[in-house]
């Protein structure tokens, strides 16, 4: 572990605001070297943070927090502002169970003003912090952080949309860095490159006040004339800004690692009678050159080796094998298209991008935009499979119904990140989708366990199925496939002997934890068989049928109770006269906090001990001493 001279004393802001000039870029230093080194044994979201280092310290340097409020968009990039305001003693516990989150917590820290987690919903909040501040008559400055691909958002749009009538101490930091996780598109970061070419404007500006300063007298009345004009001036240069357009005194671009530039920009702002936009230009990664040189794989990594920039464990997963069966899909049908949401390497869909460029459309941070867009390909006759992580779907909710439901157009989802994801906690676990896609009418939901099955409900889902239909899938790679397990149906398998008592149904990866509980159980002379369902709606009435004969029936379930197949299947159940116990196991109406994934699987009894021990408790097995 390195030592630290000053971030150990930064108990809060007002520390940093001590700070000698020259300590500045010490510190600076210190906390690039703290990021690198937690985030490398932790796991984390590496080169944002270290994208934002000066920024972050130039607005604790130009405000008063927690007097002043600040909201960071999605919030991966709020490390640095943890080790600014008392936390640097337990950073080393990011991540990690019961330790600090990756994201502000309101419940971790007075500094932290809103939980954030999704994309573009600072400006939205901000703003009603700022608006709740004025109602209690609290004059104190509002601050938002949102990135470029952030901006991409239609919620960020709404909220400058309405922002831009306020004119109390509201200022919207866009911390433009060239790209979100995937590297930007559209117009708007096409938009945010014509002004970052024209910076000469600021600095001539700048300029011209400090020489018209000194000129006694008729310089203040040059000085007066110049700011009636400023949007004259600014008219020549940048055609007026967007968002002067939409009320807001555009200032900028500013160089983000230069705290002195910041600084003075903040001081600007806070003048303002109106709302202020600072645009602020970065590098993400900055500070460690294998950040630097892919900020894409860096924006979100697990451990890896400082001195090389490798990743620690690598292993084939399944966003890799959904790449490569579309992209072979589609050497032979060219109606496949495929739509990300500003998330391409993570789904998978790379070398789709280069193989069949024509066919691939990344929208930016869109989802909603992702499936109705998807729906309007489908209209006329295309075939679009929208690849996307559990927990940003979400945000589709209403287009999934009404656009691709109600619409009867065909969609394919890749639903990536499927289930518990581990160490970004709440708002990243993939726990929501079956039963939100479940209320649905008409979707059909597959969830295979291993590489074949995905391959098989992939091509399934495309070509056999109407209206909305969707594929989910783990983080990470295959789990325990026992030897004598078949070849895996996009319907249903049964595994064990269909003659015992007792049943296990399942589907997805607890499917291989339900194969090691079979095994921790038989040991102890009870035997299990396993109902695995790979098309979980509509559910095959055989399976239903077939659970009907079993004395006592588990449903093991990685997702949220209610609303899930557990509860589908038992209805149908019911409808049988079944006669037995039917139990679920299942997230029962909580958010999984942050954990690895082992961890949090184990606390909701959905590993195979955790199996094994639902089951003999329920049938009342007494363990022999």
């Amino acid at each position: 572990m390195s030592e630290y001279k000053l971030l150990p004393s930064i108990t809060s802001p007002d520390d940093v605001k001590k700070l000698k000039e020259d300590e500045i870029d010490e510190l600076c230093g210190e906390i690039r070297e703290k990021l690198i080194e937690v985030v490398s044994e932790n796991g984390g979201h590496l080169s944002p943070n270290l994208g934002v280092v000066e920024l972050t310290v130039a607005l604790h340097r130009s405000f008063s927090f927690p007097e002043d409020s600040i909201v960071w968009d999605v919030g991966h990039q709020s490390y640095t502002h943890k080790l600014l305001t008392g936390r640097f003693f337990e950073f080393d516990t990011l991540r990690q169970k019961d330790g600090i989150s990756g994201f502000p917590k309101r419940e971790e820290s007075i500094y932290d003003d809103f939980n954030t987690g999704h994309s573009s919903t600072s400006i939205s909040a901000a703003f009603g912090i700022a608006n709740a501040k004025h109602l209690s008559g609290d004059n104190s400055y509002t601050i938002a952080v949102i990135g470029d691909g952030s901006l991409t958002g239609g919620l960020a749009f709404e909220a400058v949309n309405n922002a831009g009538q306020f004119n109390r101490n509201f200022i919207v930091v866009l911390n433009d860095n060239k790209m979100s996780i995937s590297k930007n598109v559209g117009a708007i970061p096409r938009y945010l490159t014509t002004v970052r070419i024209q910076p000469w404007y600021i600095r001539i500006k700048n300029i011209t006040m400090r020489v018209l300063s000194k000129i006694p007298f008729f310089g203040r009345v040059l000085r007066a004339i110049l700011r009636k004009s400023k949007s004259k001036m600014k008219n020549l240069v940048y055609k007026n800004t967007l968002f002067d357009c939409f009320g807001f005194t555009y200032l900028g671009p500013i160089d983000g690692h230069n705290i002195d530039e910041l600084e003075n920009a903040f001081k600007f702002a806070k003048k303002e009678t109106r709302p202020v936009l600072l645009h602020v230009v970065t590098k993400k990664g900055k500070g460690y050159k294998p950040a630097e040189d892919d900020p894409g794989g860096f924006h979100g990594i697990g451990q890896f080796d400082i001195d090389s920039g490798e990743p620690l464990s690598s292993h084939k997963g399944f966003s890799a094998e959904f790449g490569k069966t579309l992209c072979e899909l589609a050497d032979k049908d060219d109606k496949i298209c495929a739509i990300t949401a500003a998330m391409t390497s993570g789904t998978g869909l790379k070398d789709f991008a280069k193989q069949h460029k024509r066919n691939f459309f990344d929208v930016g941070i869109a989802e909603e935009h992702a499936v109705t867009f998807g729906c309007g390909l489908a209209s006329r006759g295309y075939r679009p499979v929208f690849a996307v992580y559990s927990t940003f779907l979400q945000r589709a909710y209403d287009q999934l119904i009404h656009d691709a439901a109600l619409g009867k157009n065909h969609i394919v989802l890749g639903i990536d990140r499927a289930g518990i994801v581990g160490d970004d906690g709440e708002t990243h676990q993939g726990v929501f989708d079956v039963s939100m896609l479940n209320s649905i009418p008409g979707s059909t939901i597959y969830s295979p366990t291993y590489f074949e099955g995905l391959r098989e409900c992939l091509n399934d889902s495309i070509y056999n199925c109407e209206g909305l239909a969707a594929v989910r899938y783990p983080r990470g790679g295959e789990l325990y496939r026992p030897d004598d397990f078949t070849s895996e149906s996009i319907d249903y398998n049964i595994f064990g002997n269909p003659n015992s008592d007792y049943l296990i149904v399942t589907y997805g990866r607890t499917f291989s934890y339900a194969c090691r509980a079979k095994e921790l159980l038989s040991e102890q002379g009870i035997e299990v068989c396993i109902l695995k369902l790979c098309r979980i709606k509509p559910i095959n009435t055989q399976t239903v049928n077939f659970a009907s004969r079993f004395k006592d029936v588990w449903f093991f379930e990685e997702g949220i109770k209610n609303g899930g197949i557990a509860k589908n299947f038992s209805d149908l159940l019911a409808l049988t006269y079944f006669s037995g116990n039917y139990h679920i196991k299942a997230i029962n109406d909580k958010f999984v906090k942050q954990m690895s994934v082992n961890q949090a699987l184990a606390m909701l009894k959905l590993d195979a001990r955790g199996i094994a021990e639902v089951i003999k408790k329920d049938i009342g097995y007494e363990e022999k001493t």
